[in-house]
């Protein structure tokens, strides 16, 4: 038996492994159809590369939109033959990543064809956007590594950001909003600990009910109190902080060494996060309740305390990009203003395969996608940026589908614990 479920397994991941290959064929087939073909005779695309205050100017970009389109097609092309051929093993992900980055660049190309395109401004615009994203993601994570599923995320970044404009606007200290956000997301927290872990309520509507209160209590302190008392809504925002040397080196250094406080926090926290999961006691600990909660239990880990402390540390994760919503980019409080980005963190996390460092780059991939739309209205392309912000979402769709392999949720995630 355990011979012919080994061998079923080998059958579908070669028929997973062909079909990869085959679609990355068809996706470099269609690059140098759409964006080699359908740019010939438009000319160049010149792509802008620099930043403000870098030791050296770097000359524009100049390519032929019709060759790149081509080039990028036979590099998928390419790719799809070797993963046809012998496969790519362990590597199948950083592959797609490559094919998608070709369809991506060939897509700006064509985009931009006869005119030009800040890329830098497009960098920065899609970190910056991908932070919120990334903190959540990684709230999720802690959760969801020791078994509590957190649909919360949206609530308690909701909350944060309203706390968070509130202590800063009292206290005119930024510093303080982002402490206030994350006890707040802390706080909801722990309500979402003592709901799915003490009472055993189901966690998927103990998510869905904080994130309502969420909304609710939000709307009603707004017209209430920053209404009333606007001065309570005006807390500023982060200036930039430059990190000396780095910061001037051409590209890289005004995209990720000159960047308000919440960026180089997230850049800490995903560090941090993956290094804590996967290369301390702590995080053994933590992926052995999300695993087998009973097993971690006889060897005397105490799992009820193991996911409170996460689900609550999560929580003040998803305050801090709460508060990155009012004291890191538009200065003020709005109602819903989150417009769903907890629930896209969510999918970044899935998409990222409970991995803080896969969440990081999936999130980035939602704020190229979000920062995309603005450019191609100054662009004047023809096609409707909506289309375009439904690309990551088919992504997630389809690495969750198992298309490159499942993406496969701790074991125990969801479960209730009952000591015996």
């Amino acid at each position: 038996m355990s011979t012919i479920a080994v061998g079923a397994a080998g059958g579908r991941s070669e028929a997973r492994a062909r079909a990869t290959g085959v679609a990355f064929i068809a996706l470099g087939v269609l690059i140098a159809w759409l964006f080699g073909a359908g740019s010939a005779g438009d000319g160049s695309a010149a792509f802008g590369l620099n930043g403000t205050d870098q030791f050296a100017e770097l000359p524009t970009l100049t390519l032929p939109a019709s060759g790149t389109g081509y080039l990028l097609g036979f590099i998928a092309m390419f790719l799809g033959g070797i993963q046809l051929a012998r496969g790519f093993e362990g590597r199948t992900l950083l592959v797609l990543g490559v094919v998608v980055g070709c369809f991506v660049f060939a897509f700006l190309t064509w985009a931009a064809r006869g005119s030009s395109l800040n890329l830098f401004g497009m960098l920065q615009s899609t970190l910056l956007r991908s932070i919120p994203l990334t903190l959540g993601a990684l709230s999720g994570l802690l959760c969801e590594r020791c078994g509590v599923i957190n649909i919360a995320i949206e609530g308690m970044m909701l909350t944060a950001a309203f706390m968070g404009v509130i202590v800063g606007s009292a206290t005119e200290n930024l510093t303080m909003g982002i402490v206030g956000g994350a006890g707040a997301g802390a706080l909801l927290g722990g309500a979402l600990a003592l709901l799915a872990i003490r009472y055993r309520v189901d966690q998927i509507v103990a998510g869905t009910v904080l994130n309502i209160f969420a909304l609710g209590m939000t709307s009603y302190l707004t017209a209430r109190i920053l209404v009333d008392y606007p001065d309570l809504n005006s807390p500023g925002t982060f200036s930039p902080v430059s990190i000396p040397l780095l910061s001037k080196i051409p590209l890289l250094g005004p995209l990720l060494f000159r960047n308000n406080i919440f960026v180089f926090i997230t850049f800490a926290l995903v560090a941090l996060v993956w290094v804590g999961l996967f290369r301390t006691r702590w995080g053994l600990r933590v992926r052995a309740v999300g695993e087998h909660p009973k097993a971690a239990d006889t060897v005397g880990i105490n799992v009820l305390r193991v996911r409170y402390r996460n689900v609550i540390l999560g929580g003040a994760v998803a305050g801090i990009a709460g508060a990155y919503l009012t004291l890191g980019s538009v200065g003020r409080f709005d109602q819903n203003m989150t417009a769903g980005k907890g629930f896209i963190a969510l999918a970044a996390m899935i998409f990222g395969r409970w991995n803080p460092i896969g969440a990081f780059g999936a999130a980035l991939v939602f704020g190229f996608a979000d920062s995309l739309q603005n450019k191609l209205a100054i662009l004047n392309v023809p096609i409707p940026s909506e289309f375009l912000a439904m690309a990551p979402y088919l992504a997630t769709i389809l690495v969750v589908a198992g298309v490159v392999g499942r993406a496969r949720p701790p074991a125990a995630d969801g479960q209730p614990y009952v000591k015996e």
